[in-house]
């Protein structure tokens, strides 16, 4: 946008201020939504008004047709668009001249009048009063919609919003899919709970965090990488149905599928185990999935996703044969380097469990259909239960769809000395250099040492849901404001998003 159009803007605001209008106002009584208009009235006939119904309504110029005596201009709130009709004779010679000569496409505006119906058909308001709500400075873009460079737009996340009704409409089923899984728990008797985000020791994940620090207490201090450790002392004080949707914070790479800030959720079921936290995610996604898509087949990015139940079921390690050769349990480390040289990847710390997850990286894009993967080894499980018929996996899955991780639950681990000796094993591996290894958490085992009773465990990653019911590439795409390289105001300023471009 030229510097030129901004001062022509703000010239019109001191003008504005000059002739007694002011263009910022402190409040309006909106009674209706444009959706609202239009289901409520969708009854009248073509050219039928009615005008012994009071309405009014406010949302911002996104289009304007002047007539001469006259003009036509489209509102767009938060619900939808109504068009709005202003005549001279109808709301007077003064208030029409300051309509033509300050409104302009993206200024807020407050109507009040009566809904009528158009000649073709389109519900309208026709205006008695009107008031400018908001000056738009900046001219709204109109090649917005071309724009390719997703960095822009991750920039200026607000303008594709006002422009784009499709932005718009991805970040309302955001929100609707966090009230639908509320309300879903809710039905089940889950109590929602909050734990802390800024932690002294990091756990409940293998992830590097982020580091800050406390000035009042001199001491160093992590935003949180999962949920987990402080909702099982919920479980411990006498919970046994909890959740808690919130913000983790991983200090690792930004690609297609993971982002640094992301919202998880993560529920506890006391004496249940991880069959019943299957079967209970399956059921919350698949209702999440049909209340929001209207079906349980799903378009994503060219690719047909089926969600209806029961989902299929595999082990890690049958799956990982099956696809490479090798197995995970009873091969040896050699054994498994040599695959994975074969497939030109290694992990960067030759210990067994790295060389596991790194199989598994190479197999995981063959699963599209919701699939949970079952029977973790214990090596790469510090926080579930060993399984009951086979000591050298865990009851533990994680849930696959397109390609992704959507899920992980255990059968929680409640035994303090086993747990203890699991976070010895993280705790080594932190000494040899992995900054992603658990800490050793001494609070928790005292808490665990109180009793915890047999729990069924599970996180979501609600993010990449919402990638899928939106059809977006990216989750950078479903993040409203997603981390983006910083340059200075005036890079930006420099990346015209105008109608000049």
């Amino acid at each position: 946008m030229s510097e030129e159009t901004r001062r022509q803007r703000i010239e019109e605001i001191n003008q504005m201020r000059q002739e007694g209008i002011e263009p910022y106002p402190y409040s309006f009584d909106k009674t209706h939504w444009a959706a609202q208009i239009k289901s409520e009235f969708a009854y009248l006939q073509n050219s039928e008004t009615k005008e012994d119904t009071v309405l009014s309504t406010a949302g911002r110029v996104v289009a304007v047709r002047n007539h001469g005596k006259s003009s036509f201009f489209v509102l767009r709130d938060n619900s939808d668009r109504i068009q709005a009709y202003i005549r001279l004779d109808g709301v007077g010679a003064e208030s029409f001249e300051v309509f033509k000569k300050y409104v302009n496409i993206g200024d807020f505006v407050g109507v009040k009048g009566f809904p009528f119906k158009t000649h073709t058909g389109e519900i309208s308001v026709f205006v008695k009063e009107f008031e400018i709500l908001s000056k738009s400075i900046r001219m709204m873009p109109e090649k917005w919609h071309g724009v390719k460079d997703k960095e822009i737009i991750y920039r200026q996340r607000y303008v594709e919003m006002l422009s784009s009704d499709d932005a718009l409409k991805r970040f309302k089923i955001r929100s609707e899919l966090f009230r639908l899984v509320r309300e879903f728990l809710q039905s089940k008797n889950f109590v929602e709970v909050d734990t802390p985000m800024l932690h002294y020791l990091t756990g409940g994940a293998s992830a590097r965090p982020f580091k800050t620090h406390i000035n009042v207490f001199e001491s160093d201090m992590y935003l949180r990488i999962a949920e987990e450790l402080f909702l099982k002392r919920y479980l411990v004080g006498g919970f046994e149905r909890i959740f808690e949707i919130g913000k983790n914070f991983r200090n690792e790479g930004v690609s297609y599928k993971h982002h640094p800030e992301f919202t998880m959720m993560e529920l506890y079921w006391a004496y249940a185990d991880y069959n019943d936290i299957m079967n209970i995610t399956e059921e919350m996604i698949n209702f999440v999935v049909r209340e929001i898509a209207g079906s349980e087949i799903i378009s994503y990015q060219g690719k047909e996703i089926d969600f209806s139940r029961p989902w299929r079921r595999v082990k890690m390690a049958d799956f990982i044969k099956e696809n490479l050769g090798v197995d995970i349990l009873e091969d040896s480390d050699d054994r498994m380097m040599a695959v994975l040289k074969k497939h030109n990847t290694e992990p960067e710390i030759k210990e067994r469990g790295h060389l596991i997850e790194k199989l598994w990286d190479l197999v995981e894009h063959n699963l599209v259909n919701p699939t949970f993967v079952t029977e973790h080894p214990v090596i790469i499980s510090p926080l579930s239960k060993v399984h009951r018929e086979d000591s050298r996996v865990t009851e533990r899955f994680e849930l696959i769809i397109s390609s992704m991780e959507m899920a992980n639950a255990f059968s929680e681990l409640n035994d303090p000395i086993e747990q203890y000796n699991r976070f010895l094993h993280q705790a080594g591996l932190r000494d040899i250099g992995d900054e992603e290894a658990q800490m050793m958490d001494h609070d928790f085992i005292r808490a665990l040492e109180y009793g915890m009773p047999p729990t069924g465990g599970l996180g979501v990653g609600w993010d990449r849901i919402i990638m899928l019911v939106t059809d977006s590439p990216s989750i950078r795409d479903i993040i409203p404001f997603p981390l983006v390289r910083p340059i200075s105001f005036e890079e930006e300023e420099a990346l015209e998003i105008s109608d000049e471009q």
